[in-house]
């Protein structure tokens, strides 16, 4: 049964909207979002109300329901989009934004971003130019690329490069490479949308050179190659070189391409990882067109990079799908300033943060570990529980399966809070800080923390243990 009594007793929109509390938050949130807050806690108050539902009379206090308005509102004024704190070890973290931008990229967005720019403007010309000129020249100098296209990410590069070369004829591919990359998108799926025929080869794990020559006929168009950089095949396997299908490519007059998928313009095995494939190396490997992302190993903004043979690359500019395709000035800018530090390769290691975190040793993780947890254990707080442990990191982003580099990390416990509800109040925590949950044991791992993660984590901390 209702209550009336209870009913009569709600206030009234306009007496909470006058409320000292819903005051206050007027002044730095938007009139709509504090109406629409005031009137989803009535409704809601209402509404159990009218289902029955016993309530304390202290629930109907204007006071108490102009603090819960004031607290929905501020929730639906904050970003959607926030910066979060990964302490998880994955460097190229795909669902926390992949890489993150050099201090020069982001001052370069902020300086361009600031004013109007020369994005389609040649300042020696005084006339209309074009928008990919300022990436191309930093792009073929530092890979020996005769020409480059930048499009706004890997998938996209592959289906135009297939789409311009091989609509309507027949892609050759081994059958062990088509792989499915994030978000169940697959390399198939690409090249069935680019309108090229796909023509797999040779077996899940051995393909031969002679599987890619009995395939080619009359309507072959392109030897392709993809670098399976989020799988690895082991023990019984086999693959064609690039410089094999280069000499194949000549006898037939076919030109090769490779999907490199991450990319990287750094040897990856000189820090102790499994050898990645560069860029540069496919290049001189003889591919025509080369793929990659922007946005992972290489540490810049998302995008997808296409270089190569100057006559291909007009080909694919010149493609109208290119347009659908193309790049902004943020990600322009975002990925010369990048491209700038590689030109000296260790400050590219030093100040690439994707590049960084990847070559870290595990000496100076530890003493960063060490150093977090003493001021943790500095709190004087009974109730937190910190030690220290080894651990391994993950590159990312689909990049080196295999990969397992050493790491230090932290496990934390709060007495009185389960692992998971740890978890759950560190990541709703603000700034959210995103930990690895092990066997029902929490980790940060100090490899993927940036400057001022230490000090939110340990103000976090201290409010959850204090």
């Amino acid at each position: 049964m209702v209550d009336q009594s209870l009913m009569a007793r709600l206030p009234k929109v306009d007496q909470l909207l006058a409320d000292p509390q819903m005051v206050e938050a007027a002044e730095a949130i938007p009139r709509p979002l504090i109406l629409g807050a005031v009137r989803r806690v009535l409704d809601e108050l209402r509404g159990r109300l009218l289902a029955g539902e016993v309530v304390d009379h202290n629930q109907l206090e204007a006071g108490v329901l102009a603090a819960q308005a004031a607290e929905l509102a501020a929730c639906l004024a904050a970003p959607s989009l926030k910066r979060v704190i990964n302490a998880t070890g994955v460097v190229v973290h795909t669902n926390l934004g992949r890489s993150l931008l050099a201090e020069a990229a982001v001052k370069r967005l902020l300086e361009l971003n600031r004013g109007y720019s020369n994005l389609e403007y040649d300042l020696s010309a005084g006339a209309r130019g074009s928008r990919y000129v300022h990436v191309n020249d930093i792009l073929c100098q530092l890979t020996g690329a005769e020409a480059s296209l930048v499009v706004n990410n890997n998938a996209a590069a592959v289906m135009l490069c297939l789409q311009t070369l091989a609509a309507g004829r027949e892609v050759i591919v081994s059958r062990g490479q088509l792989v499915e990359i994030g978000g169940s998108f697959r390399i198939p799926d690409v090249m069935t949308r680019s309108g090229a025929v796909l023509k797999e080869v040779g077996a899940t794990n051995k393909t031969h050179l002679r599987d890619y020559e009995g395939a080619i006929s009359s309507e072959t168009a392109l030897l392709l190659k993809v670098h399976t950089s989020n799988f690895a095949v082991v023990g019984f396997h086999q693959e064609v070189s690039l410089a094999d299908l280069r000499d194949l490519g000549d006898k037939y007059h076919l030109p090769v391409m490779e999907d490199l998928g991450s990319g990287t313009l750094v040897d990856f095995s000189h820090f102790g990882l499994p050898k990645e494939p560069t860029v540069q190396e496919a290049l001189a490997a003889g591919a025509d067109l080369v793929t990659f992302s922007g946005d992972k190993l290489l540490g810049g903004p998302q995008a997808g990079v296409i270089l190569g043979k100057a006559d291909y690359v007009e080909r694919c500019r010149a493609n109208p799908t290119n347009r659908a395709l193309r790049v902004d000035k943020l990600t322009l800018a975002a990925l010369e300033a990048t491209l700038e530090l590689y030109r000296e390769p260790e400050k590219a290691l030093k100040q690439i943060p994707t590049l960084a975190m990847i070559s870290a040793g595990y000496e100076a993780l530890r003493k960063r570990a060490s150093r977090l947890a003493g001021r943790l254990k500095g709190l004087g707080l009974p109730r937190l529980k910190v030690s220290t442990t080894d651990g391994i990191s993950k590159v990312g982003g689909g990049a080196m399966p295999l990969a397992e580099p050493k790491s230090r990390l932290l496990e934390i416990a709060v007495e009185g809070l389960s692992p998971t509800k740890l978890e759950a109040a560190l990541r709703t925590n603000d700034p959210p800080i995103i930990c690895r949950l092990e066997d029902q044991r929490l980790f940060m791992d100090l490899r993927t923390l940036v400057a001022g993660d230490s000090t939110a984590i340990v103000k976090a901390l201290a409010g959850l243990a204090g």
